[in-house]
């Protein structure tokens, strides 16, 4: 069973940035497509970014340029690099470990708590 923890959210003013960490257990992550979600209050769990087992990685337009997600293998972690941060940013984000398809990220069903993102303006 996959169990995932995510980590680093926090409070940061417009234009600032963090780095979101999530951790597996159950599961190497190298040998899994990973994806970032965010979630408000009313609101669909929305796909922010997403990273292949090769190289490739896919983002939602409004983060193109911002957000970049990566791996670190040896320490069995997958990253999302939020730079120039919005209000509009501000979210609960969750990992997935899912599957890569026709070129696009699938999630399943494996989620972890979440780590709160929130941006004042």
């Amino acid at each position: 069973q996959i169990q995932l923890v995510e980590s680093g959210g926090g409070l940061v003013q417009a234009g600032g940035s963090l780095r979101l960490s999530c951790a597996a257990s159950g599961t190497t992550l190298s040998t899994r497509p990973m994806g970032w979600y965010r979630q408000v209050p009313g609101k669909l769990r929305e796909l922010v970014a997403a990273i292949s087992t090769g190289p490739k990685t896919n983002y939602r337009d409004d983060v193109k340029g911002r957000f970049t997600i990566s791996r670190d293998n040896a320490k069995n972690l997958v990253y999302l690099q939020m730079n120039s941060l919005k209000p509009e940013d501000t979210a609960v984000y969750y990992c997935n470990a899912g599957s890569w398809f026709g070129g696009s990220y699938v999630r399943s069903e494996s989620w972890g708590q979440g780590t709160q993102v929130t941006v004042s303006s």
